[in-house]
């Protein structure tokens, strides 16, 4: 009697440019709130989306990073899936009057966390380095104003959150393009430093 042939399980497809589209757009929808873009709305459109796509997909995008064996990847679409998913609940539990200076303190919490992240992005492509890069800006920035109760600073913020928004939307498109065409299309640049052993 014959054997069933054992067949290899299909690859994961590369879940880093849905993780990446998932932070760039709830984090443009919260900074241009923040740079003040937002003259008739509620500020608020950023919310929905910090649960079900900042929040849910780049979460998701973590867990396959981990089928990847990618430990950058999962560890920071994991983290950044985890912030949406807190700052949308710290928003929607704690009254505006007791908030304080809540999101600086949060804020500060994550710039440390992405302050070794960003020291290991240069170990991958400058356009990864440059989305932790514009993000380590946004977060410093932002808990500076936020500490200081300046709200243009917190406008500067803003702005810089808009350009890593944009930066993490370019990375992804060049991570679809290689996927939808199996070869580079739009370059995302060499690692900046290498220590040797693997990216991921």
């Amino acid at each position: 009697m014959s054997t069933p042939t054992e067949t290899a399980a299909p690859p994961v497809a590369d879940p880093a440019p849905l993780g990446l589209a998932a932070f760039a757009l709830t984090t443009f929808l919260l900074s241009a709130a923040n740079a003040g873009w937002m003259k008739n709305a509620s500020g608020a459109a950023f919310l929905g989306y910090a649960f079900a796509y900042g929040g849910l997909a780049q979460l998701l995008a973590g867990m396959w990073e981990f089928k990847n064996r990618n430990v950058f990847g999962a560890t920071a679409f994991s983290t950044y899936g985890g912030f949406w998913i807190g700052l949308g609940l710290w928003a929607l539990l704690v009254p505006a009057k007791a908030q304080g200076k809540d999101v600086a303190w949060i804020l500060l919490a994550f710039a440390i966390f992405n302050t070794y992240m960003l020291v290991w992005s240069t170990q991958l492509n400058m356009a990864v380095f440059l989305v932790f890069l514009t993000l380590e800006l946004t977060e410093v920035v932002l808990f500076i104003g936020g500490f200081a109760g300046n709200a243009n600073i917190g406008k500067v913020g803003g702005y810089i959150g808009i350009i890593t928004a944009l930066v993490a939307w370019y990375t992804s498109a060049a991570g679809v393009g290689a996927g939808v065409t199996g070869k580079p299309i739009l370059p995302v640049g060499k690692p900046l430093l290498t220590l040797g052993g693997s990216s991921s």
